[in-house]
């Protein structure tokens, strides 16, 4: 039987957390749970329950190594510009520390994406990217891509949500030998994590976000 975390749900909800340098780039984890993690991230919502999704999982080393080395490239340009974690709030003493602290996390991933056990990117099987409802057509993927986090957390797995890698869509799509109509929505990289002890963090207060009938 898997062993999985004792989590009520609303602990397993709160305390998925983009992993990073708590990811154990050494400890080998079985397809098995990702294949667990993946059968329960087929319960979630599709539009029109199409069920249009298809699953790379990736544990190649040298596809690995080199998706890992587009991602750096990505991650790079990401850091030198304005919009970059770590630049953020940076006069702000209580935001600002904690912006640069994920600045600094997400330059550790990008230096070891390609050492991570396992890369899984969900896709989308779509002809064209049409103009009007872009919200619909990702929207029957990424509550799948999420359900697969908290599976992938309720396991002892830490995960980390990027998209960073898209820059080379195009260069991944031809190692991977993906179909013209396969579109890729999200990179997450899978490890177990080195503890599990991972808490809520700190958001903005509810009220300064929430709106009842109308802004």
């Amino acid at each position: 039987m898997t062993y999985t975390l004792d989590l009520k749900p609303d602990e397993l909800l709160t305390t998925t957390r983009t992993v990073r340098k708590r990811l154990d780039l050494e400890r080998p984890v079985p397809m098995e749970l990702i294949r667990e993690c993946i059968e329960i991230a087929l319960q979630a919502p599709s539009g029109s329950n199409r069920q249009t999704w298809h699953w790379l999982v990736i544990t190649d080393a040298e596809k690995r190594a080199a998706i890992g080395e587009y991602y750096r490239r990505s991650v790079e340009e990401y850091l030198a510009g304005p919009g970059a974690a770590g630049k953020l709030h940076a006069d702000d003493p209580e935001r600002g520390p904690v912006q640069r602290r994920v600045g600094d996390s997400v330059a550790y991933l990008g230096e070891r994406m390609g050492q991570v056990p396992v890369l899984v990117i969900p896709c989308l099987k779509v002809r064209s990217l049409p103009a009007g409802n872009q919200a619909g057509l990702w929207g029957s993927i990424l509550p799948a891509a999420w359900s697969y986090m908290l599976a992938a957390r309720a396991r002892a797995l830490g995960t980390a949500w990027t998209t960073l890698h898209l820059s080379f869509e195009q260069e991944v799509s031809e190692l991977l030998g993906l179909p013209e109509d396969i579109r890729q929505t999200v990179l997450i990289p899978t490890a177990y994590t080195i503890g599990t002890d991972f808490k809520p963090a700190a958001r903005q207060p509810l009220d300064e976000v929430l709106h009842i009938d109308g802004w």
